[in-house]
């Protein structure tokens, strides 16, 4: 299709002009090309999340052991949760984990950050080493941890030794063994958190600083009035990500101490784990799972409510 335009009388003619047909064009495959861009990664997210999360939600309401077709139970697995001793074990457990594990955490990598964020020489390797822990293999932190925790010829004990101080069994403790997978944990994931707390105490402008000391403060109170109030967004993430990261926790605790001794650091991941691929219960373990989601999610969704009634203020 062309448009003809119609010359005046006397005027030369003027030729026919096509409609942009290359803009349309120039826009399907613009198109095309955001979508094989996108679509691999949605997949993804379909099939391996989204899939067996209203999976886990639906079998939570049946009976299966994998083999044979799922059987309608209505609640009886909820509330067979709440009467189940292992469960409720593992869910003081995992809560025991993450009222150590997040302060704590977020205390030592704000630490790092602070001591970290100054011009100094071999800052980018003291840097590189607090970070390494982090990408070093989880069953070797858990091995040599196990090392040191050695009640009999373990460092740990020999130090405590020194000052008189008879140290415990540690990861043979009822007492001591989620003390020492919290240490381990925190020592392991400072590092990633530090980076999170680096890249906020370096948005925060200098300015802010040089006026506070033109106002005679101290090293305190700038801490105090500028560095928090600039670190409350990164401060908030990583609350976030922490949480999260606390009541998903199995690796570690499989690794150093299997959930015992007893049933001292059972967590809900790793009694996901023995009531649904080593005992066959997929029924009850998809229970199980929808306790641990609508935990992390409750407790995300108050952190988020908090973190903006605070910025209303």
């Amino acid at each position: 299709m062309t448009d003809l335009i119609t010359a005046p009388p006397g005027s030369p003619s003027v030729l026919a002009r096509p409609k942009p047909r290359r803009r349309r064009s120039h826009g399907w495959r613009n198109a095309l090309i955001g979508w094989s861009f996108i679509l691999p990664n949605l997949i993804g997210f379909v099939a391996i999340t989204l899939v067996p999360v209203i999976a886990m939600f639906a079998l939570s309401f049946t009976s299966w052991d994998g083999y044979n077709p799922p059987s309608w139970v209505g609640l009886k697995n909820f509330r067979r949760l709440f009467q189940d001793d292992a469960s409720m074990t593992a869910l003081r457990n995992t809560v025991y984990y993450a009222v150590g594990y997040v302060p704590l955490t977020m205390l030592a990598a704000l630490g790092l950050a602070l001591l970290l964020n100054r011009k100094m020489r071999g800052v980018a390797f003291f840097r590189a080493v607090a970070f390494f822990p982090y990408i070093t293999s989880l069953v070797a932190v858990a091995i040599v941890w196990n090392m040191l925790f050695n009640p009999q010829f373990g460092p740990v004990n020999q130090f405590l030794g020194w000052f008189g101080v008879h140290g415990p069994g540690w990861t043979t403790s009822t007492t001591w063994a989620m003390p020492a997978v919290i240490v381990t944990s925190v020592w392991r994931d400072m590092g990633y958190y530090m980076i999170l707390f680096l890249a906020g105490l370096q948005a925060i402008p200098k300015e802010l600083y040089e006026a506070a000391e033109v106002d005679g403060t101290n090293a305190w109170q700038r801490f105090r009035a500028v560095t928090v109030p600039g670190l409350r967004p990164t401060t908030f993430l990583v609350l976030i990500l922490l949480t999260v990261q606390a009541f998903k926790v199995f690796d570690l605790i499989f690794v150093m101490t299997q959930g015992g001794p007893g049933e001292a650091t059972l967590v809900l991941a790793q009694q996901i784990y023995q009531t649904g691929i080593v005992d066959g219960e997929y029924g009850y373990a998809s229970a199980i799972s929808v306790l641990l989601f609508s935990l992390v999610l409750v407790l995300t969704l108050v952190q988020f409510w908090f973190n903006g009634r605070r910025e209303r203020k």
